[in-house]
């Protein structure tokens, strides 16, 4: 339909095209399949912390469009780009970070390859005194560099030079999130004392791998914004303690034999509680694991009272769905509200 009327000569704009039009201060945009949101606040809070006046917005904060009265030159903005804003984008982002790209919202765009090209939007109209930094521990991602004309600062969570005892974020996933932050704070000139500073105090974001409440030597998280297997997955990898995951709730088009596959790989997993349309879809991925498989609880309370009952002191519980939630909820934020609620009244 867009393309039929671009071809009529019809003007198409968005409201990320028209802040990338009248932006008067340098932006940062950051992009990936997962970790947007806490990279690009954890971004915000570095040059917050040294003194520089900066807004989110995107995805997360506030509405672009409603920033541009406010803005001057000497400001930064610290934009959340989803592949739909950057989709039809024909400018990119004075620092651009990259971070993992697998797949997503397949239920929404043709193919991965769609889905792919889109997010690359973020680095082609880069110019040559622009930044881009890219996550070199993926192909998919280091390839990318090759689309870009401004310079390239790769980073890695290998090459964090920090205290992990004092990161308070958990998982590996969260070790590339930090590193991305961290190369685009240096990038713009915020000393490291600084930018270690605004990491070690750093908490991350609401419903994601959120600790809600410890109950007789029992942590429940929720990490109810995963929405895919890949960020299941790195729930899953984030913790060695006996662990008890919550999966399930409406399709996005995902495969799910990849979390099938770690599921079986992992030991320290005694438990999965499956809900929603796709718990048959999720079952049928897992092969050749030990530990005990409920389904059924048709409610958050009775999803809970699951957990609770399988539960042991020292064991973890976490609810990281690697689905959408419009078949159980009205949305993410619903469902992790839900199970935070529940969780609160548990003693």
């Amino acid at each position: 339909m867009f393309k039929k009327a671009e071809a009529k000569g019809t003007i198409i704009s968005s409201a990320t095209k028209l802040f990338f039009d009248l932006c008067p201060c340098p932006i940062i945009g950051v992009t990936g399949t997962k970790g947007k949101g806490t990279t690009a606040s954890l971004i915000t809070r570095i040059l917050k912390r040294s003194g520089r006046s900066v807004y989110l917005a995107g995805n997360i904060g506030k509405p672009m469009l409603r920033l541009l009265p406010k803005l001057k030159a000497t400001d930064w903005v610290c934009l959340e780009l989803s592949s739909f804003q950057l989709q039809d984008l024909n400018k990119s982002p004075h620092i651009a970070a990259v971070l993992n790209i697998t797949s997503d919202h397949l239920d929404i765009h043709q193919d991965v390859n769609e889905y792919r090209l889109a997010k690359t939007n973020i680095l082609r109209y880069q110019k040559p005194d622009d930044y881009a930094v890219i996550n070199r521990d993926y192909q998919t991602t280091k390839s990318m560099a090759a689309l870009t004309k401004a310079k390239v600062s790769f980073f890695s969570r290998h090459d964090l030079s920090l205290d992990h005892r004092r990161i308070q974020l958990r998982g590996e996933h969260n070790l590339e999130n930090i590193a991305a932050a961290m190369t685009a704070g240096r990038l713009i000139g915020v000393p490291v004392n600084i930018i270690k500073s605004a990491v070690y105090s750093f908490k991350g974001l609401e419903h994601r791998l959120e600790l809600v409440k410890e109950v007789k030597g029992v942590k429940y998280y929720n990490d109810s914004f995963s929405t895919t297997p890949e960020t299941a997955i790195a729930a899953i990898k984030a913790f060695t303690e006996p662990l008890i995951i919550i999966l399930g709730g409406s399709d996005k088009g995902s495969d799910y034999a990849p979390l099938g596959q770690t599921i079986s790989s992992r030991r320290n997993l005694k438990a999965i509680i499956l809900i929603g349309k796709m718990a048959p879809t999720i079952r049928h991925s897992i092969h050749n694991f030990s530990g005990q498989i409920l389904s059924g609880g048709k409610t958050m309370i009775q999803i809970i009272k699951q957990a609770e009952l399988l539960a042991k002191p020292g064991d973890v519980v976490v609810l990281s769905p690697a689905c959408a939630s419009f078949d159980m909820f009205l949305n993410y934020k619903d469902r992790g509200n839900q199970f935070k609620a529940y969780v609160k009244k548990l003693h």
